[in-house]
């Protein structure tokens, strides 16, 4: 199947996929929320980084290149701020990642801290419980409904971290790739 896919792609001598980008303009790269701030520090349109996440998921590898095919035609200086500012964009992309990941873990953390604690309080209810022979319906009551609500935040913080973990550091690659992909235009597609 990875055959098939990769099929769709160019290729360069070299091996390397090409993954194609083309638009009329440089501005069609962006997004224009802020029409002022220079191209290096603008985000990339986002079906642009949504295109280029898919490509890089169907090729499974940093052995690619992007080439824009841009038709207003580009100077040299202008290549040189579309390469520098993908670099940038997706090393920005990265560190928000991070920060994701950073945030999920601390969740994490104190659903599973939290958990055990509440596990142990909920232990030491169940044994003054069970030592009390004429423990209440109400005090048997809390002592179970502590146990539960330990156990659902022991796997709350376990399955939040185990499932979320993976995809993260998926992304987090991926955009490594994209900070690192060479860049290219096609020919043509510059003036001096």
């Amino acid at each position: 199947m990875k055959k098939r896919i990769l099929d769709r792609y160019e290729t360069m001598p070299d091996g390397n996929v090409i993954i194609d980008v083309a638009a009329r303009r440089v501005e069609e790269l962006y997004e224009n929320f802020d029409k002022c701030a220079p191209y290096h520090r603008k985000d990339f349109d986002d079906d642009l980084v949504e295109y280029l996440t898919g490509c890089v998921r169907e090729i499974g590898g940093p052995a690619f290149v992007v080439r824009f095919t841009i038709e207003q035609g580009l100077s040299k200086e202008l290549m040189e701020t579309v390469r520098s500012g993908m670099h940038s964009f997706f090393m920005y992309r990265m560190d928000v990642e991070f920060a994701i990941m950073k945030k999920m873990v601390r969740i994490s953390s104190l659903l599973l801290l939290s958990g055990i604690v509440i596990l142990a309080v909920s232990l030491w209810v169940n044994r003054f419980v069970s030592l009390n022979a004429n423990g209440s319906f109400l005090y048997r009551f809390f002592a179970e409904g502590l146990t539960i609500v330990a156990w659902v935040s022991i796997w709350e913080g376990l399955a939040t971290f185990l499932l979320n973990l993976t995809p993260h550091l998926f992304r987090v690659r991926v955009f490594r790739w994209l900070a690192a992909a060479p860049v290219s235009f096609s020919p043509g597609a510059h003036s001096d």
